[in-house]
């Protein structure tokens, strides 16, 4: 039997696996079933806590389909509240190791959404020209999609009404057009006024989830590119609302929940 916890930000779900001793080893069929919420634990992926010779610890992620991601937004304050209650430190601050690079994460006493106060992590900066994406825009199902990098490759594209668009229809024709070569995540984001704005998600590896930390990054890094709006943002996910603003350095700093929600063990 291994012991799991089960965590989310947002709405995005993860199964959380202490493996600092490096004993468990899962396979990628083991976690799609794991995922799966009719037949396993359901989540959009799985979160092994394991030790680093670099930071507090190491974010080993994988999607719900079993396969490798280089980042979660969602997952890091995850990761961050799962490392301080499994060890019981009083750490204000953590270094997450990630294979995005290291990540920085301040627990903030605010209260809000819940009594433990959100987490913030400087999420580094956007990347707006990479191997994954070839250009910088295109039209793909009649919607004008912008990309980006946050260790992990974005499509933006904004529309009028969210709600009049199926993303679980439009997103899997995006995640695996032909321009992408490693697919590729996909957001639609409508405008709600000059500081907030309404999300819909599409993971690559995972497909629609309730949200998502490194694309609600990417929304800022393209709202931030085309109308260089200062101050703090809130993006309204279908789980809730994630916060997103950014250091004198441009770096995007996202701040939102963790919540644990229940323990059991796999058999």
């Amino acid at each position: 039997m291994k012991e799991f916890y089960k965590y989310h930000g947002t709405g995005n779900d993860f199964i959380m696996i202490d493996n600092r001793d490096g004993n468990y080893d899962v396979k990628a069929e083991n976690i799609k079933l794991l995922c799966d919420r009719h037949f396993g634990i359901g989540a959009d992926g799985l979160i092994l806590l394991e030790s680093s010779n670099k930071a507090d610890c190491f974010m080993n992620y994988y999607n719900a389909d079993g396969t490798v991601a280089e980042m979660c937004g969602n997952g890091v304050r995850c990761t961050a509240k799962f490392f301080l209650e499994q060890t019981k430190s009083n750490l204000k601050e953590l270094s997450i190791d990630t294979r995005a690079g290291i990540k920085k994460v301040i627990i903030n006493k605010d209260g809000l959404p819940t009594q433990a106060g959100t987490f913030s992590v400087n999420m580094g900066a956007p990347v707006f020209s990479h191997a994954d994406f070839p250009k910088s825009s295109l039209v793909l199902e009649n919607i004008p999609f912008s990309f980006v990098s946050m260790g992990n490759p974005h499509a933006v594209g904004f529309v009028k009404n969210v709600s009049d668009i199926n993303i679980s229809e439009i997103g899997p024709k995006i995640e695996n057009d032909s321009h992408f070569p490693n697919k590729i995540n996909v957001e639609l984001v409508e405008k709600i006024s000059d500081n907030h704005f309404k999300v819909k998600v599409w993971e690559r590896g995972s497909g629609a989830t309730l949200a998502c930390g490194t694309g609600a990054c990417a929304v800022y890094a393209i709202l931030q590119k085309n109308l260089e709006n200062k101050g703090e943002i809130t993006l309204e996910f279908p789980g809730g609302n994630l916060y997103l603003s950014e250091n004198e350095k441009g770096e995007i700093i996202l701040r939102g929940e963790a919540v644990c929600v229940f323990r059991g063990e796999i058999i």
